[in-house]
């Protein structure tokens, strides 16, 4: 290889970008592609990034070129994240406007001239959109659309009369939370809440397994709460596509207790607002709709007690004209009732006094008839009274006479009898009474071959031993 061979890099670099320019010139592309490795000096205003193109079945990069933007494209991004609420970062789906570079240091390079903001509102809304298809196809059950609006199982729900028990989803680490909870706490009206938090990650579209989870964990707590918050602050419009998912939007739907979103965007409404209960710009805003509720209930209270309390004045009003009214009445009434009881009274008096008069005289001539019958009626009682007093008297000596015979009769006959059954006359009979020991005995079975016994005859009593014991019947003793 000679000398003339041989060229200097920079006259090669020259030469490339010499082509490239002949080919590009000053020509501009639309370019479809993902943001990667962004970063952003604030101090000039200039983007550093790469765009890429990826598989769309695996995912793995099959183009990628180093972007810068500054100067107009600077600008045209800042408009872009004002437009669509989404922050210029990496992984996101963007079509932009770009020119071809060559520069001799720095080498190939795609310099961002504008951005389409109606490319990635557009597709995060056809995925919104999708998403709602979905769920009205697969939820029929609880989620239908009338009109333009969602009704779902959940915000067809009641709010108790009173808000009181909280279940709180939202990060550790949530300003929006924060916020809420100050809220809360610092209400003018005295209210008092218990709020019990459910921590999880509130980013990411891949977290929304994590947020339905917390779900279930706030239905399996069994606490009867009397709503559910869920609680994000603000953030660029990607950071709320978890709020767009499939899972997390059929979860709020069919959830049994109402769920207030307070998920700090300002533009767009996710489909976990259009699910919930009641949807709210940010978390302040959740804290107040719930004292405003308590509020509501209050003043119904109060305007109710100051109803009755009209209400009671009216009737006490008009009940105490009637009571005047009837108060007169019944005075008028009495005194007319009174007049004409005295002048029946007078005419009774007098009916009374005359007839009291003519019953007396009538009664004085009976009494003195019945005097006359009681004064003879005595003597005759008396003498027919002493007639049977005579008369049981001699019946008694006659019974008496009769009866004492009776009695002498039978003293002879049982005095005959004892005599008879006296143990004297028995045992002159021939009987004797037989003793073991100092007892009388009557049967041979206490008594043994060699046992001493004493026989009583009438007139001796014989000491003996006996030989021999000889059961017997009784048919040696017929008489």
């Amino acid at each position: 290889m000679t000398a003339s061979e041989t060229i200097k890099l920079s006259a090669l670099t020259g030469r490339i970008q010499q082509a490239l320019s002949n080919v590009f010139g000053e020509e501009t592309f639309w370019v479809v592609a993902d943001v990667t490795n962004h970063a952003f000096y604030a101090q000039k205003g200039y983007h550093y990034f790469d765009l890429v193109e990826k598989d769309t079945n695996s995912s793995a990069i099959v183009a990628k070129v180093a972007a810068v933007a500054w100067g107009n494209g600077s600008i045209r991004i800042r408009e872009f994240e004002y437009v669509t609420g989404q922050q210029f970062k990496n992984d996101i789906h963007v079509l932009v406007k770009v020119s071809v570079n060559y520069h001799q240091v720095h080498g190939l390079q795609i310099t961002l001239l504008d951005i389409d903001t109606n490319f990635t509102i557009g597709m995060l809304e056809q995925q919104k959109q999708q998403t709602l298809l979905r769920l009205l196809a697969e939820c029929s059950d609880y989620i239908r659309k009338v009109g333009d609006r969602y009704v779902t199982r959940n915000n067809q729900l009641s709010f108790r009369a009173v808000i009181q028990k909280l279940a709180v989803i939202t990060s550790g680490n949530s300003a929006g939370f924060q916020d809420f909870r100050h809220t809360l706490e610092h209400n003018r009206f005295g209210y008092a809440f218990q709020v019990d938090t459910y921590f999880t990650v509130v980013q990411g579209e891949s977290k929304a397994e994590l947020v339905q989870q917390r779900l279930i964990d706030v239905y399996n707590s069994g606490v009867p709460y009397d709503a559910v918050v869920i609680i994000r602050g603000g953030g660029a419009q990607t950071d709320f596509l978890l709020f767009d998912t499939f899972l997390l939007g059929r979860a709020v739907a069919k959830f049994p207790i109402p769920i207030i979103t307070g998920i700090g965007h300002q533009k767009n409404e996710t489909i976990t607002d259009m699910m919930a209960h009641s949807p709210v710009k940010t978390p302040t805003k959740a804290a107040e709709l719930i004292i405003a509720h308590n509020k509501a209930f209050e003043d119904g209270i109060s305007d109710l007690q100051h109803t009755i309390l009209i209400r009671a004045q009216q009737l006490f009003s008009s009940h105490y004209q009637a009571l005047s009214q009837l108060n007169a009445t019944v005075i008028n009434q009495t005194r007319t009732i009174l007049q004409g009881q005295r002048e029946m009274l007078h005419d009774y008096h007098n009916v009374v006094s005359h007839g009291s008069r003519s019953m007396l005289q009538h009664h004085q001539r009976e009494l003195l008839t019945l005097s006359g019958a009681i004064l003879a009626r005595p003597r005759v009682v008396i003498a027919g009274k002493q007639n049977d007093l005579q008369n049981i008297t001699a019946n008694i000596r006659s019974f008496n006479r009769l009866y004492m015979q009776n009695r002498r009769g039978q003293l002879a006959h049982y005095d005959t009898l004892f005599k008879l059954m006296s143990p004297v006359n028995i045992l002159k009979r021939g009987f004797a009474i037989v003793y073991a020991g100092d007892k009388i005995i009557n049967s041979a079975l206490p008594v043994e071959p060699g046992s001493p016994i004493t026989v009583r005859l009438h007139d001796a009593s014989l000491e003996a031993t006996v030989t021999a014991k000889t059961p017997h019947d009784e048919s040696g003793t017929d008489i």
